[in-house]
Parts: C-alpha cells; structure tokens; sequence
C-alpha cells in the first residue's frame, strides 16, 4: 500500500479513540506548560489541603469520643467508633476535593 491509500481508508473505531485520547494528553500538556510556573505551589498546596482534609475530622472524632466515653461510661468505645467514622469522613472529604481541582484544571 502506498502512503496515499493508507489516508483515504477511513479509520477504525479503535483509531479514532487513540486519536482522541492523543489529542486530549496533548491538550493537557499544552496547558500544563502555560501554567508551570504554578504547578509547585498548587502541588504543596494540594498536599496541605489532602492532610488537613483527613486530619480535622479524624482528631474531632475522637476528641468527641473521648469527651463521650468520660461522660458517660459504656460498652462500646466511642472513642474508636468515631475515630473510625473520622477517618472515613476525613478520605472521603480528600477524595471529593482531588476530585474537585482535577476536573477544574481539566
């Protein structure tokens, strides 16, 4: 075949998604590239944000659940009850704002 009839056939679905996604990766670097100059602090930021995110409701749940168990005495220990729901709170809140600035920059 030559080059010129490689360009006429028409493109098989499977092309048009890898031609697709190149131009998308290449959309992405593009922008990447105009805004590098903040890349280092929105990275340091984002780490910041990721911590604090998980961090706050983890420490809330169970300083709440120390106060609970001091306060009233019982079988289950709410102090590892609601570091636990803390802790899924906190990843959750974490995964909803990496989430949330993937898609902004995007």
């Amino acid at each position: 075949m030559s080059e010129n009839s490689q360009e006429k056939r028409s493109k098989t679905p499977e092309e048009k998604d890898f031609s697709r996604t190149i131009k998308q990766k290449q959309q992405r670097k593009l922008i990447a590239r105009k805004k590098a100059d903040d890349t280092a602090w929105f990275g340091l930021g984002m780490f910041g944000l990721v911590g604090w995110s998980v961090a706050v409701p983890t420490l809330a749940g169970t300083f709440l659940g120390i106060w609970i168990d001091r306060t009233w005495p019982g079988r289950p220990s709410w102090t590892l009850t609601l570091l636990f729901i803390g802790v899924i709170a906190g990843c959750w809140n974490a995964w909803y704002w990496i989430k949330h600035e993937s898609n902004r920059r995007d």
